[in-house]
């Protein structure tokens, strides 16, 4: 270029150089015979400029392309520290580094090393006498942290050749979750998702971290993994509702809550929606998340019925976690039915989208639709009715019953059965009886019909026998309150006959303690018989039940 430079006076100008002036200057000392050493830090910068100044062996032996490549070769791929090191100083080159190789070289190295990592670990864990499990379940890769300074695009093809080398799901998702701790704001291991506080990083724009999200949840390994905290899957969510992720990234997210929605807490689904003007809460998104919790119970129910097992019984798995989804959704709506913004649409349709059978008792229901009533008193009449509707008075238990007899929210057809069923538990309970006191409507008389097909009548079997089930479980549920009734009656007894007054005496005092909480309870005593005003009582006792 000298050469060819015909005016020596003028500057002669080397544009582009790959590592820029320090890369050069290290190129020149190499020509010149000056010591220097070759790091991690400079090595990429050198290989490039080498590249760029065409330093091969045609004109030197032992160049500094050939210089490079050794310590490539020899130092760096033997190590992940160094590769990881390598890899990260590639962020700064131009093509030229990808044309000579050196980010393929140090992903497939770290990829490699981790692996041998990897069996080492395993190797190690066999030789401990009874204490592989809790090294396995408590021991985290030390190459997680490294991989936290690697910009996302070049992260993203090391964790594709872990995958494909068959690096462990568990410690892929370990990487995964510190990657998001270090890259994302709000996700410190400090901080809990407060989605109060949840700002896009100051260092990063919102697109970057909407590519960080997005690149970290189609990185999730696809096995079903109990060990990912439930917390992060809903501080990934949110942040990817905050920053507009696709529609695929949370679709994938609510999947895979879906898949332990059992083992969710209350405050995780309390997702607070982003956009003004609307619900205070995510409503929308919960309910997508329970669709996809009813799709995975019904492929569960599928494979048992193939496999000719009874799924959906009271003591099967897949009910047991549809019954803690019930408990779980009917504290949800009692927490969003304060929300003034949220439709009366809306509300009903995280009402009605679980089955009867996933609720033994109505009460949870019950709580939340006096709540929604009393803050949106707005509704009409007909979208009262239609709201309560949803409320199973046979399933409402004595206490939640009491309350509702005397709750001027509700319409009064509602108020009416609830007496009518409330009458008929009273008179069935001081009959000595054992059950509801009523029979239950929905269970057919058990006899398969000629004209079913065998798959039909198969069905028709199993849900009348669940709906069995669900009833000896409410024909427990109100014994034990008689029980407990029956062990307060006895104990007040006791205490009076133990001061030294007959038994008479004591009898009679507390038939007349009955009929002055009867009195209270209705505004005005009435002039009745002994056991009128004893049922009375046990109705009187019971109205302290409050829902607000």
């Amino acid at each position: 270029m000298v050469a060819d430079n015909k005016d020596s006076s003028s500057k002669l100008e080397l544009l582009n150089i790959p590592g820029g002036v320090q890369a050069f200057e290290l190129a020149m000392k190499f020509c010149y015979g000056m010591n220097f050493e070759i790091t991690t830090a400079n090595v990429a910068h050198l290989r490039c400029a080498a590249e760029y100044l065409e330093m091969t062996e045609d004109y030197r032996d032992e160049n500094l392309i050939a210089r490079t490549e050794t310590y490539l070769n020899e130092v760096v791929v033997e190590s992940l520290e160094k590769s990881v090191e390598v890899l990260a100083t590639c962020e700064t080159l131009p093509s030229i580094a990808e044309e000579v190789g050196i980010p393929s070289r140090c992903v497939e190295a770290i990829s490699m090393n981790a692996c041998k990592e990897q069996l080492a670990s395993g190797l190690s864990m066999l030789s401990c006498d009874g204490e592989s499990t809790e090294l396995k379940s408590g021991r985290h890769e030390w190459w997680v942290e490294d991989l936290s300074i690697l910009r996302i695009d070049y992260y993203q093809r090391v964790i594709c050749a872990m995958t494909r080398l068959g690096v462990r799901p568990d410690s892929i998702f370990t990487s995964l979750m510190h990657f998001a701790q270090t890259s994302l704001k709000g996700i410190g291991k400090c901080q809990i998702w407060n989605p109060g506080k949840v700002k896009p990083n100051a260092g990063k724009t919102e697109n970057d971290q909407k590519t960080v999200v997005e690149t970290l949840v189609s990185l999730m390994p696809t096995e079903k993994s109990s060990s990912v905290p439930l917390s992060f899957m809903f501080g990934m969510l949110r942040m990817a509702i905050m920053v507009d992720a696709t529609i695929a990234t949370r679709l994938e997210l609510e999947r895979r809550i879906a898949f332990r929605l059992e083992m969710v807490s209350l405050d995780d689904l309390l997702i607070p929606a982003i956009h003004a003007g609307g619900s205070l809460y995510d409503v929308d998104t919960v309910h997508r998340i329970l669709v996809n919790f009813l799709q995975r119970i019904e492929e569960e129910d599928e494979e048992s019925e193939e496999c000719g097992y009874e799924s959906e019984g009271l003591g099967s798995p897949s009910h047991g976690s549809l019954l803690k989804v019930g408990k779980l959704i009917d504290s949800y709506l009692a927490e969003i039915a304060p929300d003034p913004y949220l439709s009366l649409p809306t509300f009903i349709a995280m009402i009605e989208i679980l089955p009867d059978y996933a609720r033994v008792i109505d009460d949870g229901i019950y709580r939340a639709v006096d709540i929604y009533l009393k803050v949106h008193s707005m509704l009409t009449e007909q979208e009262c009715k239609k709201l309560c509707k949803l409320i199973d008075c046979q399933k409402l238990s004595q206490e939640a019953s009491n309350h509702a007899a005397q709750n001027d929210r509700l319409p009064v057809k509602m108020t009416v059965q609830v007496l009518y069923f409330e009458q008929l538990r009273l008179k069935n309970a001081l009959s000595g009886s054992s059950g509801d006191g009523f029979p239950s409507q929905r269970i057919s008389s058990g006899v398969p019909s000629a004209a079913m097909s065998p798959r039909d009548n198969y069905a028709s079997l199993r849900r009348e026998n669940r709906e069995l089930k669900l009833e000896i479980s409410r024909m427990r549920v109100r014994l034990s309150e008689l029980e407990k009734e029956q062990l307060f009656m006895k104990q007040g007894m006791m205490d009076k006959t133990g001061n030294g007054k007959t038994f008479l005496t004591s009898l009679s005092k507390g038939i007349g303690r009955i009929g002055i909480f009867s009195g209270q309870a209705g505004g005005k005593p009435k002039k009745s018989g002994r056991k009128s005003r004893g049922s009375e009582g046990k109705i009187g006792r019971s109205r302290r039940y409050s829902a607000s």
